[in-house]
């Protein structure tokens, strides 16, 4: 963005005076280190339409391998390729099936009409907070612009927890800590942000350079330890097929122990899995976290993403076989 942060911080009377809706008070139980997965939104092969048995059996098994939490619609979910009624249908049936999880849900769209009609529905059925993206189509806007989207929208959750997508390589939206600052000073329920950008120099001003209450949240691998360094959590895509190394990541942190073995051997699964063709297809991560499953069940990626060949798949259960022995071990 093309404003400063000494123009940012230069907001504080007049953010403070804009603040909407009663005061906020935060949940006692808003703890900031929480494991969160950036969960695939499960659909049937041939109709595209979403399936609810295979993400009530998800739920399940995310909960049974150490997720604290899931984040229903974000990018890996998928959220922009689902409709407004189907969101709604998606989130409501999570927000009925929480298994003890903490959930966020995604209501970010391109316009603010339908974000806040989206962060009013999930709030209004039992999200225990929002995650919003700026509005993507038009690219590199006024950081003016962007508040002023975030004001029409703030103004109808104002008792919700919110948290703002920072994932320009989508987005095409830039921010810096005089953004996120500014957005803390005028709404008590912003609480802070997930950056997927993954670039280290970035995720750590952002971590050091913002109010101390918001959790700065890490949806890249690569950041992680330094997320915990701060006592913030992650919401990771990597969550969904390596469940388990991550919630070890996670134990070896709250058991105050060196988190970096538990990571190395993330890195080290993450490796092994690559070279058996397992990317960032999220054709991929369904097939991959069905096989972790245990379930010869099949879930697709709506257009425009490419469903798998045969050969693809033979790569992955190959992988998938050795990642249980790593998992396991």
């Amino acid at each position: 963005m093309d404003s400063t942060r000494r123009t940012f911080m230069g907001m504080s009377a007049a953010a403070a005076a804009m603040a909407a809706g009663p005061a906020f008070s935060a949940p006692a139980s808003m703890v900031k280190d929480k494991f969160w997965i950036a969960a695939v939104t499960p659909c049937a092969r041939g109709s595209y339409e979403f399936d609810p048995g295979a993400y009530r059996e998800q739920l399940q098994w995310w909960k049974s391998q150490g997720a604290d939490g899931i984040l229903v619609l974000g990018t890996n979910g998928e959220g922009p390729s689902f409709s407004v009624a189907e969101r709604k249908k998606i989130a409501e049936f999570a927000l009925k099936n929480k298994m003890g999880l903490d959930m966020i849900v995604t209501t970010g769209t391109a316009n603010f009409k339908e974000t806040a009609e989206l962060s009013e529905h999930a709030a209004g059925v039992g999200a225990d907070s929002l995650l919003i993206q700026p509005p993507f189509y038009f690219k590199n806007p006024k950081v003016e612009g962007v508040l002023d989207y975030f004001k029409l929208v703030m103004a109808k959750v104002p008792n919700t927890p919110v948290r703002y997508y920072d994932i320009p390589q989508v987005t095409g939206v830039t921010i810096n800590p005089g953004f996120v600052t500014a957005m803390a000073e005028r709404y008590p329920n912003f609480v802070g942000i997930k950056n997927s950008h993954g670039v280290a120099a970035e995720f750590e001003a952002l971590s050091t350079q913002t109010p101390k209450r918001l959790n700065i949240i890490s949806g890249t691998d690569n950041n992680m330890l330094t997320a915990l360094s701060h006592g913030n959590g992650v919401i990771l895509g990597s969550g969904n097929v390596y469940t388990k190394l991550v919630a070890n990541i996670f134990a070896a942190h709250r058991a105050g122990k060196d988190p970096k073995p538990a990571y190395d051997k993330l890195v080290q699964a993450t490796t092994m899995m690559k070279a058996n063709g397992y990317g960032s297809n999220y054709n991929a991560i369904k097939y991959a976290l069905n096989l972790m499953m245990g379930t010869s069940r099949i879930n697709v990626a709506r257009p425009p993403h490419v469903p798998l060949t045969d050969a693809e798949m033979a790569q992955i259960r190959n992988g998938v076989a050795q990642l249980k022995q790593m998992t396991a071990a």
